[in-house]
This record gives C-alpha cells, structure tokens and sequence, in this order.
C-alpha cells in the first residue's frame, strides 16, 4: 500500500476555489472554530468530543438543511438533507487527541481508525445500498484525514474477496462475528497485502493557530481553504453558485422586472412573456421601447417584417424585445469588462464607469456604445477621449449599430423621464436608501441594481467584503437562453452534460486525427500523449497545435453557446494535457495548469498552487508594466481562444436572438484574457475578433441546395477562387476596420449570391420552364407547329395546356422562393468555407455536438410540410423534430468522425423511433450510449433523456450502454461511473 498525500488546497475543487466567501460566514466559522478547540480537552471522551465536533459542525454549516447524526454504529454521519431517511453523504471515525495508538498517522493507515472507517463503509454500501456517498473522515478534531468516497468504492466495495469476506462475517458465517475479528482478521490483512495506492488529504488544526489568535482581517484569507473544506459544497460535493446550471434566482427576477418581463408555467414547462396589461409600468425597458416603436411607427421601416410574427402585436413585441436583448447584452458585456478593467488595475475606482454619476441617461449610454466602445481611441473626439480615454477599443460587432436599430430606433430614443418601482424582493432593499428607489430612472436603477452583484468571479482567492452574490458569464448565458429560447424548444443545457458531451466526443476527433496524419493507433489521450511526448521540438510542437485546430466544431443548435464555450474549452485542455500548450514561438508554458472545473477553464502555477491573475502595475511617474511572464501566459490564452473561436467554433440558431447571445458569451471567453499590447505603453487592449460570421441565424434543417452540389462552375466563372473566398472570410475576422469589414463583408455576399445564382439557374424545374415558355411562344405565334399544319382550335388547347403546365411549375418555384420558412433556410453548402476543400467540395466538420430542440413534427404544420420534402430518412409525422437533427449530424459529419447529442430517449422505444434506429444501424456507429432514464437533467423542462456519442462509419456491431442511476446524485459523479 501506498500513499498519496493532498493538502487542503489540492482537495477542493478549483472552480469552488475561485468562489469568494462572504465576510460574515467567515468570521462566523472562525468563532466557532476557535469555540471548538477551547472545548477540546486530551482527557475528554471520545463521546464528549464527537459531541463538540457535531454542534460545530450544525451551528456553523449544516443546520438545518442537512442532518448531522448518530447512525448505523458510526461515530456520526451527515445526511444529504434534513431528515433521517435521506442518504448518508459523510462518514466520520473520531478519535481523542491523546488515543495515539488508534489513529492513523500519515505513515500508517492499518490502524482501528482506519478498519473502522472501512466497515461504516461497506456497511453503508453493501447492507444500505447507499450510492450518494461522497466522502469519508478520520480525525481526533486536530488531525484531519480525509478520503473521496469513489476511491474507497475502487478500491474496497469492488474487490471481490473483500466484499465477499465482509458478507459471511456479516451473515454469521465466520469463526467470529466480533468487530474486532472483522478489523484484526479480514481488513487489516488485505490492507497489509494492498498494492494499490490510497490517496488522502490531511491537514492539522495546529497549523492555522496563529491566524485564528490574532484581530488581523488581512490573515484572515489564510483561512479560505479550511473554510472551504468544512462546507456542505466540498464535503457533500454540491454545485455552487458559478456552475453554470446554478441560476441566481433573485438576479433573474429582477432583471425579468427591470425589463418588463415575467415567468410563468406552461404545463411542463416555463415561459417568458411581457407582463399582464394591468400590471406594466411604463418606464420599464420593454415597454419604453415599444411605446417609442409605436410613436415613431417604426415598424414599417423594419425589412422582414414576417419574421418576428403573424400579427402586429406579435411583431411589435419581438422587435421590442429583440432590441432589448442588444441593449441588454452590450450593457452585461460593459459590467464584465469593468470587473476586469478593476481587477487588472488593483481595484482602481477610475475604471467604475458603469453607473449613473458617469452615465446619467440613455444619450450617454449611447455615447458610450458607438463614440466610445465602437472606436479607436485616435478616431474619438477630444471630449469623448478625455472622459473615456481609460476605456479600451475592442473592435467587437457588439458595439456596431445593428441592422435592426437602423431600422427600427436606437437607444437614445428612449423616454430617460420613465421609472419603475422597486422588485418587490430586490437585491436593492438591503440598502438603508432603499426608499428612494420607488419610482427611480430605469436606467439608473439597472446600473445599481447590477452593481448590487459581483462580476468578477475569475481571480484571486479573496473574503467577499460586500456580500455580493456573484455572477458569471455562464449564469448569464442562463439567464437569456431563458427569456429568449423556449419558444423554439431550446433548453440550457447542465454544465456537467455539456463538459461530459465535449470531451467525450472532441477527444475522439482529435485522436482520429493525428492517427490519420500520422498513420498511428492510438487509442486514448493517454496513448496519445505518449506518441506526441516523443517529438517535441519546437516545429512538431506548432504542427500538433496545427492539427488540433483543424479540428472544427459546429452546434447546429447553437442556442447561447454553451456547447461551444465547453469545447472551447476543451481543445485548450487537450492541448495542456498533451504538453504541446505554448506561445507563437513554440515555447511551452510548463508552468502553468491547465484544467476545466466546474465548466470553467482554470488556469493555475504548479508550483504555487496559486490561480494566475494578471495584473498591471502602475509605476510613480505614470508608466504602466506588466511581469513578463504573467503578459506571456495572458497572451497565449487570448491568442488560444481567439484561434480556436475564429478557426474551429462554428454554430447556427434559427432565432436571431439566440446568435447574439452566443456570440456575447464568446466574446466574453476572449475578454477573460484580454491583455494590454506593449505597443501601446499598456494602455491598449488586444482587440477582439469578428467572430459574428462564424455564429449565423437561419434554420440548420432546411436547405435549398444539396451538399454535393457542384460549385466548380462558380469558381471557373469567377475572378475568385476557394482560397479566395477562404481568405476573405479569415480577413473579416481579424480586420480592425470598420471599411475594410464592410468591403470583405459586401465581397462575401457577393460570392454567396452567385452560389445562388449558379444553382437555381441548374435547377431542372427552371431549365423545364423555359421549355415551356418556348413552346408557348411558338404556339402562340405559329399555327404550323414544328411543321404541323394545325386548327386554330388546337393550337388554343396546345397554348392553354402549356400556360397550364408554366404556371403550375411557377407556383412551385414561387413557393420556395417567397415562402416565410424558406427564407430562413441555411446553406451548409457555401456558408463555412472552413469545411470546404480546395476544389469547393463541402469536406464537413469533425465534430457535431449539441442539444438540438424538441418538439412533435405533427405539431408544426406547414414547417413539416416543407421538412419533409427535405428528403430525411427520419422523417416521421407523429416523430420529434431532434430525430432529423441526428440526421443532419452524420450529413455535416467529416467520414470517420463523430456527434455528440443530448436528446429525449423516446426514439430508443416510440414506434417514431423505427427510422431513427434503422438510420443509426445503416448510416452511423454509435459508440456510448447514456440514458439518463426518469432523472431530470433538466430543471425547467420535464424530458426524459439520453446522450449518443457516434461515429459517421460503419456500425461495428456493438457500443456501450449506461443507465444513469439517480441514486448517483449530481451529475457531476457522472463520469466516475461510466
């Protein structure tokens, strides 16, 4: 046996690390700390100290949500919630600080405190069937070892003659059924002969005296990590509040409130929709927008109008909201950046520039988006400048006056005389001024309401001295995929599927493609780590870097983007994983850790065990200077990200809305690690990319045009070629002119246009109706038809027959051509030239993954109709629209690559499922198959699911199942059961 120390640091999850705690739980868990101990006496029993150690542990964390108690002969467990019939999460052997002899001791484990633990152990699991348990404690109060529950079930629950000792021991058919038999004869010799290694954390009491002695608030933060530990979140292994399926409750209703928007339930489900007319306030952000609309009878300005709905009360909201949505979004990017503007610069209050002291209505606010945000600093005028001049140019389409706001109005439209009463549980009401908010500015309540929050998750570990809930890029993601995305059957997927979905299928795709280049089998990362570990100068290093990248992605989906942040962050883990993470010039950053948590990307020093944070110092005569280092590491993380979104991220929504979402939540990946340019003195941020061309709106499952058609002729007709078309789209991206933006972008229409052009003009019922249209002409003109001497009677009924047949062939062509659904359709073909060879042949992605939307075809009406004419083998009228969704996958799938989808598990047994099932066995071979059974993946939709992970190849005949057992718990536990 062997062993594996942790400190308390390396124990604790390193999302949860990053979480700040609140000053007052702080001091609360020192005080009664510091009680404990001062009850602890050496002679005490061990009764007495067990005691001592449960009040502890209720009045500083537990009670009364979770039941700390005696059970089962254990010396005391806590349950995963208030009563006693819950399943038992923690177990605790204790011992007194002076029963040496019993305790182990971080050189020996085969000790009564240990065989103990074991047998609370396996009786729990064996006799009680409990699967919640999470972790297991010896400790004399001082001392404290602690192990993971799913190394005790590896290495103890599943070792056949373990279990099988322990159950005719417990059955009564040993020698002995004393528990000192069980200890001295069956655990303490397997533990002897053990050759696995039994890793632990262990820390002491003793070791944070001094801090826990002294008045010193500064020392306090030495305390975090043992808080940490002693919390329901880290011994229960809870999520906490920066998962990103952790929804700030109070944060969402009042933003819903401030907006003018309310939740309600829809049988199953939840819906967001403008308030009751008898309850709207004028000044609220919707209601102002569309009273403006209404004046200024914007909406006949507005092209495709049809889009935002059937009537003009329908288009008039979603124009509204459409335009909230903008607003909102830029405004939740400007807090984000502030946050990180702040911690940058030391908590310098300068950079607070979100409020209503420096932005007192919606002219400035507009000021701020297109004088501000939406130029360089050289192009500002010199008022601008000198009040904005700390506030970086970052080149994003978030600040560019959308199509939609040209159309329709623009901010500085709105009536800045309109307020609204205060959320009746607003955050602001723990203010001591909370009165003077009755009826406040809208806009000036937004601003303090946001300020009410904390943005700046990602940093240091630090006490939060405010009391500030915090909220990340992830909750807000959530928070708009919810006002924006149920309508069109889209639900926020649960950060542990969208990690699990990611790396389970990108992983795949990256291994298949270095075996391909390479001509290797490796099998796992693992295998492939030890191919890559062998060559790595600096040029295989940029060629295995290459090759990741080309690894493209594409959420068809793509909803706020949640699947493609999680790859995203995936690929920057993979290349960590394989050593091959690095800077422009190949120099690996060696000493930096890499890992994803939580759904978060960590970045962490090995050495330290510190979070990197970057950070700009200002010197006394007013220069900026950032560690060498710490610029190179931010960097080659910007630099990473921008790659990997600009190159491999791909995504499609058919609601509008949703793309902006997506592209917010992208741009904010990037933001994260936003650097200052030596160039520039420090004092400039890198900008960002246009990434807006690869997140596009239209409907992935509708098409005008087939995969394989051939655009060659488009080329060959053309001054420009596939590398052109290439080229123009890669030089959108990272242009910094709005000029050059706009000419590539009008240049890229263009090309877009001929492949139109080119298609239809090849379109057989267009060749057929100019036949037609020839024929007329000629029996019109000649009554000797092809020679034919013929009566004018049958040159009527020749003319009538064939404006017959032309008319009927028109009618078709008219109906795809000004049909509503038809304009949203999406061409696969020609919109990505990165999956385009260099021939123009669409080649595909080498990963499709998602949660595409579910809702029944026969639900959908003439949008079915026109699905079906689509040609999916899946297609089924009573079936579900996901089933032509996994069709789609293997069309857009590179051969031998694969899809990752989280679906409803009804095709595995409907009748609808027959075609599914078939297609997968003749076109697909699936490769895991998860079904989550009655567990309720999702909190705001009740669906039973299941995820496929899948390889467009031959079916090889078998894959491998799981059914998720709720008994599991948290989701998070998924992967150490499959």
């Amino acid at each position: 046996m062997t062993f594996s120390i942790l400190d308390l640091k390396d124990s604790l999850d390193k999302a949860y690390r990053l979480i700040k705690p609140r000053r007052e739980d702080l001091n609360k868990f020192k005080q009664n700390l510091i009680n404990l101990l001062s009850h602890i006496e050496a002679q005490h029993s061990e009764e007495n100290i067990k005691i001592h150690l449960m009040d502890f542990l209720k009045n500083t964390f537990y009670h009364p949500d979770y039941l700390v108690s005696i059970k089962d002969r254990a010396d005391f467990v806590i349950h995963l919630d208030k009563t006693s019939q819950s399943p038992i999460g923690v177990l605790f052997e204790v011992k007194k600080p002076s029963n040496r002899a019993e305790m182990v001791t971080k050189e020996n484990l085969n000790t009564r405190a240990m065989h103990e633990l074991i047998l609370y152990f396996l009786r729990d699991r064996i006799n009680n069937k409990n699967l919640s348990l999470t972790t297991l404690v010896i400790t004399n109060v001082y001392e404290w070892f602690v192990f993971d529950a799913t190394q005790f079930e590896k290495i103890f629950n599943q070792n056949t003659n373990l279990q099988r000792a322990y159950k005719e021991w417990d059955r009564g058919q040993k020698v002995n059924v004393t528990t000192g038999f069980f200890y001295d004869e069956i655990v303490k010799p397997f533990l002897k002969e053990l050759n696995k290694e039994i890793s632990f954390t262990y820390f002491n009491i003793d070791d944070y005296e001094r801090v826990l002695k002294n008045d010193l608030e500064r020392d306090d933060r030495k305390l975090i990590a043992l808080y940490k530990f002693f919390t329901p979140t880290h011994l229960l292994k809870l999520p906490f509040v920066n998962d990103s399926n952790t929804l700030d409750r109070g944060f969402f209703a009042e933003l819903l409130h401030i907006i003018g928007l309310e939740e309600t339930k829809d049988k199953s489900r939840k819906v967001i929709g403008r308030l009751p007319k008898d309850i709207r306030q004028d000044g609220a952000l919707l209601e102002n927008v569309i009273n403006i609309l209404r004046t200024e009878d914007a909406l006949r300005r507005v092209e495709g109008l049809q889009q935002y709905g059937k009537t003009s009360e329908e288009q008039l909201y979603s124009v509204a909201l459409s335009l909230c949505i903008t607003w909102v979004n830029r405004i939740l990017f400007l807090k984000l950046l502030e946050a990180q503007l702040i911690k940058y610069h030391n908590g310098d209050k300068k950079y607070r520039f979100l409020n209503s002291r420096v932005i007192p209505n919606n002219d400035e606010l507009y000021k701020l988006f297109f004088q501000v945000l939406a130029l360089q600093p050289s192009e500002r005028s010199g008022n601008v400048q000198a009040k904005y001049g700390h506030i970086p140019y970052l080149n994003s389409s978030l600040f560019e006056i959308s199509d939609l706001e040209r159309q329709a109005i623009r901010i500085n439209s709105l009536d800045d005389n309109l307020g609204i009463n205060l959320y009746s549980h607003s955050v602001l009401r723990k203010s001591v001024h909370s009165d003077r908010y009755q009826g406040v500015n809208t806009l000036h309540y937004l601003f303090d309401f946001l300020d009410a929050y904390d943005f700046s998750s990602v940093g240091k570990e630090e006490i939060q001295e405010e009391n500030k809930s915090i909220i990340n890029a992830a909750v807000l993601g959530l928070v708009f995929e919810k006002i924006n995305g149920y309508k069109d059957g889209s639900i926020y997927t649960p950060g542990a599927i969208t990690t699990f979905l990611c790396r389970e299928t990108i992983q795949r795709a990256v291994i298949k493609k270095f075996n391909d280049r390479f001509e290797w089998d490796c099998e796992t990362l693992d295998d492939l780590s030890n191919h890559v570990g062998q060559r790595r100068n600096t040029k295989d290093i940029l060629l295995y870097n290459e090759l990741i990248e080309q690894v493209r992605v594409v959420d068809p989906a793509v909803g706020s983007g949640h699947f493609l942040v999680s790859s995203l962050n995936e690929l920057i883990v993979i290349k960590a994983k394989l050593g091959i993470l690095a800077d422009e010039h190949g120099k690996i950053l060696n000493d930096l850790s890499v890992t994803i948590a939580n759904d978060e990307l960590i970045l962490e020093n090995r050495h330290t065990k510190s979070f990197f944070e970057y950070v700009v110092q200002e010197l006394p005569n007013g220069v900026r200077k950032v560690d060498s280092e710490l610029q190179r590491v931010q960097r080659t993380i910007f630099n990473e990200k921008r790659k990997i979104i600009e190159g491999s991220l791909f995504g499609v929504d058919i609601n509008p809305n949703s793309t902006k979402i997506c592209r917010l939540r992208l741009w904010i990946e990037l933001l994260k690690n936003a650097y200052y340019t030596p160039e520039s003195n420090f004092s400039e941020l890198e900008t960002l990319p246009n990434i807006d061309i690869n997140i596009k709106s239209g409907n992935s499952l509708l098409s005008k045009f087939a995969l394989s058609e051939d655009l060659s002729d488009v080329f060959r007709k053309q001054r420009f070629g596939v590398k052109d078309y290439q080229l123009a789209v890669a030089s959108y991206k990272a242009t910094p002119s709005k000029e050059a933006k706009q000419g590539l972008s009008d240049f890229i229409t263009q090309i877009k246009q001929q492949f139109r052009e080119t298609v239809s003009n090849r379109d057989p019922k267009r060749k057929r109706l100019s036949e037609l249209r020839g024929k007329l002409i000629l029996a019109q003109n000649n009554q000797d038809l092809f020679g034919i001497k013929r009566s004018k009677k049958d040159v009527y009924k020749e003319v009538e027959n064939l404006t017959k047949r032309i008319k009927a062939i028109e009618k078709q062509i008219a109906d795809i051509e000004n049909n509503a659904l038809y304009k949203t359709a999406f061409e696969w073909r020609f919109e990505f030239p990165e999956v385009l060879d260099e021939q123009g042949d669409f080649k595909g992605f080498e990963v499709v993954i998602g949660n595409p939307p579910y809702i029944q075809l026969q639900k959908m009406g003439a949008e079915a109709d026109v699905l079906q004419q689509q040609d999916y083998q899946t297609f089924i009228r009573t079936g579900d629209i996901y089933c032509l969704f996994y069709e789609l996958a293997v069309r857009l799938l590179r051969p031998g690559y694969y899809f990752g989808y989280i679906t409803s598990n009804k095709w595995m047994r409907a009748s609808y499922g027959q075609a599914l099932r078939q297609f997968f066995l003749e076109e697909a071979n699936p490769q895991l198959l998860v079904d989550f059974g009655g567990y309720q993946v999702f909190a705001s939709a009740t669906v039973d699911t299941n995820m496929l992970i899948a390889q467009k190849d031959t079916y090889s005949g078998s894959m491998l199942t799981c059914l998720y057992d709720k008994r599991i718990g948290s989701l998070e536990k998924m992967s150490v059961f499959i």
